[in-house]
């Protein structure tokens, strides 16, 4: 099965997005809450309907970019919040950014990706953040499915493919997950190398 813009636009049409929280992560917000600097560019990949850069938005960030190869997690952005400016609701492959960003967000984006794309993710994020650039947000800790999203992991393994890109100041299991995921969520802070 090819995870490509048709699949992903079928799975919001038909509301099988089941790991869409419908709010912002708590360990995402808990991060978020602590930025100071309202200006920094900020990249939300994968972000389908993206409360979190709602959150962001409401907060007074003013350089949030969303990005998914589907529509209509996009459109729906722009009628939850008519003030979200339209140029940063970004519909494209995710590998064929040509950007740069001071903070990535990991929100079940990774977890999206076929495990033959983790090695590119990688290498992408890091082409994509700029000097002492960082990946802050979340990974799954746990095996999940083979076949289809969301894929699992584990932290031996994140590690192997994040440290050739990355010095990783936390990848640590999450302490304020929403429920059905306790104990089932990496924190990850990451600097880019």
């Amino acid at each position: 099965m090819e995870f490509n813009s048709d699949y992903w636009e079928n799975r919001y049409l038909e509301e099988t997005t089941r790991w869409d929280l419908g709010t912002v992560s708590p360990p995402i917000k808990e991060y978020i809450d602590q930025l100071e600097n309202k200006e920094l560019r900020i990249a939300i990949p994968g972000g389908g309907n993206s409360y979190e850069a709602e959150y962001l938005f409401k907060n007074d960030f003013t350089n949030v970019s969303v990005i998914d190869i589907a529509a209509s997690p996009l459109e729906n952005i722009q009628h939850r919040i008519p003030g979200f400016p339209k140029d940063r609701l970004i519909q494209e492959d995710f590998f064929n950014l040509d950007m740069t960003f001071d903070l990535v967000i990991e929100q079940t984006f990774f977890c999206a990706l076929h495990p033959n794309l983790r090695s590119a993710y990688a290498k992408k994020i890091h082409s994509l953040l700029a000097t002492e650039g960082k990946i802050v947000g979340l990974l799954f800790d746990a095996p999940l499915y083979e076949d289809h999203p969301p894929f699992g992991g584990n932290k031996k393994e994140y590690q192997k493919l994040f440290t050739p890109y990355f010095d990783i100041e936390i990848m640590e299991t999450a302490t304020n997950s929403i429920e059905s995921r306790a104990g089932r969520e990496l924190f990850i802070k990451m600097l880019k190398k």
